[in-house]
């Protein structure tokens, strides 16, 4: 196996960046769609997509930058990922198309069937999504049929893409998200619906804490290798440590009344879940389960030396771009949630 040089190191971590970042703000938008369901007025639904209305297709970018940084980056990974998550790919291209449909079409007609029906639509397209992005992931962790030549020796089945251990990591993604959606429509909304969604806060973090001890039993269980990177890396101790006190630090801000605090944790623990699943993979981009030899590994998937130092350099120029804009546009819309004429 060829050792993978800085700048292939480098374009992995900043490809963690952009999926942490990607999790961090979408998840909260994706767990407001997961949510949207627990209200029943129709004024309460207009405040839960009013809260996200400005944000969520600016959140996406991320995910659009993260695509085309693994498509120019890692060639091979990117093909081989394509190939084989295919179906679960298109998937969640239609969950976030009918997402974003359903924000634009509720509020075009007073019927109430015609709102029920895009409400619906809005949390299975959010739950959907949320939850195939888990099962990627977990599929990533579990490895996939990938053969010597980096293409699969059979397209992976239903039974590949969704059996027990990827379908455990996708239902705790959709814990994780329904929580940390919870914080931030607490720090979004006032009055009566804020109580309430105080206690959802409470629910959501009991079904996250119980989804998160079940995945990890599930991951030593069905994926003992990723015990043995913490033999090789000692230090990545420090990073379970933080998240466990990010993640015991959110009931503690909520009960002292300190929501932004909670949100603060709640986006730390994702980006210590992503940083820990960058780790367990490195230095393999996707696992093969029919030899270790046959791993897709940064060095075999990256593109040539020269074209990832002048990507480089072309992200050190586009990143500020993205920061600022993401800053301008949380800024611009911060505070709680007014419906007007011209909401959603």
């Amino acid at each position: 196996m060829a050792p993978s040089l800085p700048i292939q190191i480098f374009w992995f971590a900043l490809l963690g960046v952009l999926m942490a970042g990607y999790a961090i703000l979408d998840g909260f938008d994706l767990g407001v769609g997961i949510l949207h369901l627990f209200v029943r007025k129709d004024a309460e639904r207009r405040v839960l997509t009013n809260s996200i209305g400005p944000l969520w297709d600016g959140n996406e970018v991320w995910l659009v930058v993260f695509g085309g940084a693994i498509f120019a980056a890692f060639p091979r990974a990117y093909a081989a990922a394509f190939s084989g998550f295919y179906t679960p790919f298109m998937m969640v291209l239609a969950a976030l198309i009918f997402r974003g449909v359903s924000m634009e079409f509720r509020s075009k007609q007073e019927w109430p069937l015609w709102r029920t029906f895009w409400d619906v639509a809005f949390f299975a397209a959010s739950t959907l999504a949320t939850f195939l992005f888990g099962a990627v992931v977990g599929n990533c962790i579990h490895g996939l049929p990938l053969g010597a030549d980096g293409d699969f020796i059979r397209s992976p089945d239903f039974r590949d893409l969704f059996g027990p251990y990827p379908a455990v990591v996708g239902l705790f993604a959709v814990a994780t998200f329904a929580m940390h959606g919870s914080i931030y429509l607490y720090l979004k909304t006032d009055g009566e619906l804020q109580k309430r969604i105080h206690g959802w806060i409470w629910m959501t973090f009991g079904i996250f804490l119980v989804m998160y001890i079940v995945s990890t039993i599930f991951t030593m269980t069905y994926n003992p290798r990723s015990i043995e990177k913490f033999r090789d890396y000692p230090w990545m101790w420090i990073v379970v440590a933080l998240n466990v006190l990010a993640i015991a630090n959110i009931p503690r801000a909520i009960s002292v009344n300190k929501p932004f605090y909670a949100f603060l944790s709640s986006s730390a623990t994702i980006a210590a879940f992503t940083f820990l699943f960058g780790m367990t993979l490195f230095p393999n981009m996707i696992v093969s389960t029919v030899d270790p030899a046959d791993n897709l590994t940064v060095a075999r998937a990256a593109s040539s030396e020269t074209t990832l130092w002048i990507m480089a350099g072309v992200a050190l120029l586009g990143m500020p771009f993205v920061l600022t804009y993401t800053a301008t546009i949380y800024w611009v819309f911060r505070g709680k949630v007014r419906v007007g004429k011209f909401s959603y």
